[in-house]
């Protein structure tokens, strides 16, 4: 590049600014950014001339009006959500462009974290039975969790010049990593997230929408701290300056509180109309009914824990999809029903999916079809939360449940606790299909918050090639959890059958070679 391209043609200032803005309300923000595409004034000269009234009158105009929901991608929000369940945390963690971090149960100690308790309504006995089988979770969570770090310690010298804080430290999150199997659903947890409007709209929606009660109560309060004055981290530290102010003049400290200490709402035009999506709701109780006739109470076919699936035609795969979400099957033997059953089902599913759809509703995530690479994964809870978080792969999980067993860390029959570790699962599992049975009218959602994280569960991913890559890599390293790392090294043992020739570009870790405890 010339210096002449670089400069202005009235001088030698840089033709190109760039420059970071802070103290901008999300939502001017945003509208700041789309006056781009509108006007030729620059980004300061936009901001000075914008007020909250105008950006809601554009926002009202272009946003709703007209459309044009990419606006909305413009306002991030930074939101703490506290006291939820980790069902409910995964319920609001699932969206594709969401950015957050939940509480991690390798470095925190969950025993006194609480629980979320669901409305039981006129069932004290049902909630009694709920309430004693929580309890014994965490408390057998308490013991395997010391019982483990004490055989770590056993089984694992500390180095010389490894301090005792860090050493303790760092066995103490493996025996996490073990006693974590025991944690219930129902587990109190905390996050944080920085969505984008856009995203905060659909996933309020979403939440609404949801199955569970408190998932839905979850969407509402999201909805409303959108919309609400946000806590101001500085506001004690000015409202002390501001009464310094008004001690030296009453009309510069009105207005010294004016500007300082106004509430400030995040996106109060963007997410107010966020509702239940009917579209969803009205979707879901077809596709359940459609999936209990195609599949009646057939026995659950065997299947691999990690299943790289064969490619099949696109109708196939989306009637497939539609209905895994719906019922506890592996995808083949779903995908086996549907061809079965022949096109006219197989067209049905397909406009059951989309019957229902709104002027600006998305397809469904089941729709997101044709990646190449596609996994039909068994894992326990625990490590789908982990996996959970690769948001370029299409997820779809199925419900929670205990249909499918449990895992056992190989530290829990090392350790010589394989006997508790039994009986607590079989005692829970057999809890939970009592609660599932009440007459409650979301008993079988109720009976899942006790469902400890050692359970597996079915869910599909849909990815290409760099994301395998990617997952396998990253996942199998040794300083990771050794649930997840089984589960992505299959993946990789799996591409690498079908393509051997590309087995060579994976830089994965062997998870059968042994692991430095102490090496994070």
């Amino acid at each position: 590049m010339s210096e002449a391209s670089n400069s202005s043609s009235n001088g030698n200032a840089p033709a190109v600014e760039v420059f970071a803005v802070y103290g901008v309300e999300p939502e001017i923000q945003a509208y700041a950014m789309a006056k781009y595409s509108r006007s030729a004034l620059s980004m300061k000269e936009s901001l000075k001339e914008i007020s909250q009234q105008k950006a809601e009158k554009f926002l009202n105009t272009f946003y709703f009006q007209y459309g044009h929901r990419s606006i909305a991608d413009l306002a991030h929000v930074a939101l703490a959500i506290e006291r939820l369940s980790i069902l409910a945390a995964i319920a609001v963690a699932d969206e594709q462009r969401w950015d957050g971090q939940e509480r991690s149960t390798r470095y925190q100690d969950f025993k006194k974290s609480g629980y979320f308790t669901p409305d039981f309504g006129d069932d004290p006995q049902s909630r009694s039975l709920y309430q004693e089988t929580v309890n014994n979770l965490f408390a057998e969570y308490e013991s395997l969790s010391e019982r483990t770090f004490r055989y770590l310690t056993s089984v694992t010298p500390k180095p010389e010049e490894m301090k005792q804080e860090a050493y303790e430290r760092t066995l103490k999150a493996r025996a996490f990593d073990v006693s974590r199997y025991l944690l219930p659903l129902a587990t109190n947890t905390s996050l944080g997230e920085i969505v984008n409007a856009r995203t905060l709209e659909t996933q309020v929606s979403r939440l609404l929408s949801h199955t569970h009660k408190e998932v839905r109560h979850m969407g509402d309060l999201l909805k409303r701290a959108a919309v609400s004055p946000a806590y101001n981290v500085a506001h004690e530290s000015l409202r002390q300056l501001v009464d310094q102010i008004r001690a030296l003049s009453a009309e510069l400290g009105a207005r010294a509180e004016e500007e300082l200490l106004r509430e400030v709402r995040m996106a109060p035009t963007l997410v107010k109309y966020a509702d239940p999506n009917a579209y969803e709701i009205a979707t879901r109780r077809e596709l359940q009914q459609m999936a209990k006739e195609l599949l009646g109470d057939m026995p659950v076919a065997a299947a691999p824990v990690v299943d790289l699936l064969d490619q099949e035609p696109l109708e196939v795969e989306l009637a497939t999809t539609l209905i895994y979400q719906h019922c506890h099957y592996p995808y083949r033997q779903i995908r086996q029903a549907v061809e079965a059953a022949g096109e006219p089902i197989r067209r049905a599913i397909i406009d059951s999916g989309l019957r229902h759809r709104g002027k600006h509703d998305e397809m469904l995530r089941a729709f997101c079809a044709g990646q190449q690479f596609r996994f039909d994964i068994l894992m326990d809870i625990g490590a789908f939360r982990d996996m959970h978080r690769h948001r370029r792969c299409i997820q779809i999980g199925q419900e929670f449940t205990t249909r499918h067993g449990y895992d056992v860390p190989e530290e829990v029959n090392a350790g010589g606790t394989r006997a508790a570790y039994d009986a607590v699962m079989a005692r829970t599992a057999a809890a939970v299909e009592q609660l599932a049975r009440a007459a409650g009218e979301e008993s079988v959602q109720n009976s899942q918050y006790a469902i400890p994280l050692g359970f597996r569960n079915r869910t599909l991913f849909k990815m290409d090639f760099a994301e395998v890559v990617y997952i396998s890599e990253l996942r199998t390293g040794p300083a990771g959890h050794f649930s997840y790392r089984n589960v992505a090294y299959a993946m990789y043992e799996e591409v690498a059958k079908k393509h051997p020739a590309l087995a060579k570009h994976f830089r994965v870790t062997n998870v059968r070679e042994p692991v430095d405890l102490l090496k994070r």
